[in-house]
């Protein structure tokens, strides 16, 4: 836990970021804003992990108003009827009335919430019963993986627990309504990502082979696909 001192450091530091965006970065970027004052309109929904070191629009390379971004513990998202609520509706939401046409699930290495699915006593869950409950909506992943000893898991293990749950929680947005009709009406697509945050690696998962796909590939198969539609 930080000191007194460090939490006030902590603070000053971020209002000396936002003073140098109000001076430095807002001027020049002003003419984005300005267009993005009365509304948006972005192309995508994105999940991520509420993990410090995932940033959407920095691995993107995208700008204010091109992603609707949803951060939480895991990336995960309940089936529809499991937990009704801020998941759910801004799902809803940037499907009916933004009308995004792609959702993104993206998972991560070295997840904290990955590492607590596969050893809860180690990560302390019994003093965040919150946690602990949320993260049962991660449960048929690590069941996924069959048996195996926690304490000697390493980083491949996480990182395959991070991939069932990437693909477990885009078979649970396809639960949702309003994803459900987009998908039956061709006009929405959902790709599940895994980003190695040492590398800087983005793989896609493939939801009928459950294996990594290159980007390059991704992109090639996306294009063959507008040519012979």
């Amino acid at each position: 836990m930080p000191t007194c001192s460090e939490a006030r450091s902590s603070l000053i530091s971020l209002l000396r970021g936002v003073e140098h965006f109000n001076t430095e970065v807002f001027p020049a970027k002003e003419s984005l804003f300005a267009g993005l004052a009365d509304g948006q309109s972005p192309g995508a929904l994105f999940i991520a992990c509420a993990d410090s070191r995932i940033n959407p629009n920095l691995i993107t390379q995208t700008e204010p108003g091109d992603l609707f971004i949803l951060r939480n513990i895991g990336n995960i998202v309940p089936a529809y009827g499991e937990m009704l609520g801020g998941v759910s509706s801004a799902i809803e939401y940037a499907v009916l009335g933004l009308g995004v046409s792609a959702i993104i699930v993206c998972g991560h290495s070295d997840c904290g919430a990955m590492k607590a699915l596969m050893a809860p006593e180690k990560a302390g869950l019994d003093k965040m019963p919150t946690v602990a409950s949320w993260l049962r909506n991660a449960e048929a992943a690590r069941a996924s993986l069959g048996d195996f000893n926690a304490e000697d898991a390493g980083p491949a293990t996480v990182r395959s627990l991070s991939e069932q749950n990437v693909l477990l929680q885009i078979a649970h947005l396809r639960t949702h309504p309003a994803v459900a009709a987009g998908l039956a009406r061709g006009t929405l697509y959902l790709q599940g990502w895994f980003y190695d945050i040492g590398s800087g690696v983005i793989s896609i998962l493939d939801e009928q082979s459950r294996k990594t796909v290159s980007i390059a590939d991704t992109i090639t198969r996306l294009e063959n696909a507008e040519e012979t539609a």
